[in-house]
């Protein structure tokens, strides 16, 4: 196998005859070791051998991990990522299914895939719109890749990936939600700039009003005629009570009770908080 050097690190040339083999063509061969490990019990003994099946197959680990470099990871992250995974696929190996190799690398590759999945995105994004933008990203990488071509449209996307235009249009607007802006960033360069938060509006309390109004309609149309004129007159036209009173010929005390009675029988029918039938209110 090859040593993981400072000369033949994955991405430097191989000094040894063997630079021109395959990547994996040097994994090492711990097939006793995990006959072994798969005996043991658990304990220091276990411990030590899947420790350094660890350090065997970590080269590996982190040429996978460097696979998925520059795309907003720092490279330690997701050499850490890939060893979780490689930890992982050493417990769940069973020796009898065939190479480690085989498992491992679909296994490390999930894990670091997960890792951006669900890490990465600084809002939940469903994962076929994270599939969409990965497949635009590599569509738009392959198709600018020649220097001096142009920036492809939706459609030469779309005809490169078999997508339809919407699913583009979808993997596009995910290309640009894979981080969020604060809301005090600056738009504007000059001394009068202004944060993102100034574009945002204001919620109008104007809402609520129309709210309560539409939800108290029914309460008040079930009120007797009597109480209904009376709640025109104290909030419609804003008449004291004492007006009202002298209006109707009662007193100014029952006045305000019926007022009383009725808001609350209203209020109750609104926050649905009445446990008795509904029925028509009796004045004195």
């Amino acid at each position: 196998m090859l040593i993981d050097t400072p000369t033949n690190r994955p991405g430097t040339p191989e000094t040894t005859t063997t630079a021109t083999r395959r990547r994996h063509d040097d994994a090492p061969d711990t097939a006793a070791l995990f006959a072994r490990l798969a005996e043991l019990e658990e304990g220091p003994d276990r411990e030590a051998v899947r420790d350094e099946l660890v350090t065997l197959w970590l080269p590996m680990a982190h040429r996978i991990a460097g696979r998925f470099r520059d795309r907003g990871e720092s490279i330690e992250d997701l050499r850490q990522v890939a060893a979780l995974g490689l930890v992982k696929a050493i417990d769940r190996f069973d020796p009898s299914r065939g190479a480690f190799e085989s498992y491992a690398v679909p296994t490390i590759t999930g894990e670091v895939k997960r890792h951006f999945r669900d890490r990465m995105w600084a809002l939940r994004v469903p994962r076929r719109v994270q599939e969409l933008r990965n497949k635009v990203r590599v569509a738009r990488r392959e198709l600018t890749q020649n220097p001096g071509s142009p920036e492809p449209s939706v459609a030469d996307i779309a005809a490169h990936t078999g997508l339809t235009e919407e699913e583009v249009g979808a993997g596009l607007e995910a290309l640009e939600s894979f981080s969020t802006l604060s809301l005090d960033a600056e738009l504007s360069a000059d001394d009068d700039g202004y944060s993102l938060a100034d574009t945002l509006g204001a919620a109008d309390s104007s809402y609520d009003v129309v709210v309560d109004r539409e939800s108290a309609k029914e309460g008040l149309r079930r009120l007797p005629e009597r109480e209904r004129a009376i709640l025109y007159m104290r909030f419609f036209e804003d008449m004291t009570q004492s007006r009202i009173a002298d209006h109707l010929g009662i007193s100014q005390m029952h006045v305000s009770r019926l007022i009383s009675r009725s808001c609350a029988r209203v209020r109750d029918e609104v926050l649905g908080q009445r446990t008795g039938t509904r029925g028509t209110s009796t004045t004195a």
